[in-house]
């Protein structure tokens, strides 16, 4: 009588572990932007907060410039990637978007939007 096979083949192991490998590398790709992204976030809403009313954009832009230095984002400069507007309280929208090499010839485009308005940013 013949047993039949049991577990996995190695061809399955290896097509598992290729597999993995493939996602660790996509979520070490992503991974940078994306903590970079929520601590611009953070920074804009505490320099919001923290701002009166009556701030110049270019003082804020400044300020976040050195912020961003001052915690290690260094390859975004804050003025090609927000604009910032003082209509009835500052205004910041956020719009840009990064592309990092991936695979051969396959990139990954990471795009990023948010606005922040200083009232609502206040209040919370």
């Amino acid at each position: 009588m013949r047993k039949n096979q049991q577990g996995a083949s190695y061809i399955a192991i290896l097509i598992a572990v290729i597999g993995f490998a493939f996602l660790v590398k996509i979520a070490i790709a992503v991974w940078g932007p994306y903590v970079d992204d929520r601590l611009i976030d953070t920074q804009i809403t505490e320099l919001m907060q923290d701002s009166p009313a009556n701030t110049s954009p270019e003082k804020f832009a400044q300020q976040m410039s050195q912020r961003l230095d001052m915690n290690g984002v260094r390859d975004i400069n804050f003025k090609d990637i927000a604009q910032v507007t003082n209509i009835d309280g500052l205004q910041v929208k956020k719009d840009y978007e990064i592309r990092k090499p991936f695979l051969l010839n396959i990139d990954l485009v990471l795009k990023f939007e948010k606005s922040f308005d200083q009232r609502s940013v206040q209040t919370k």
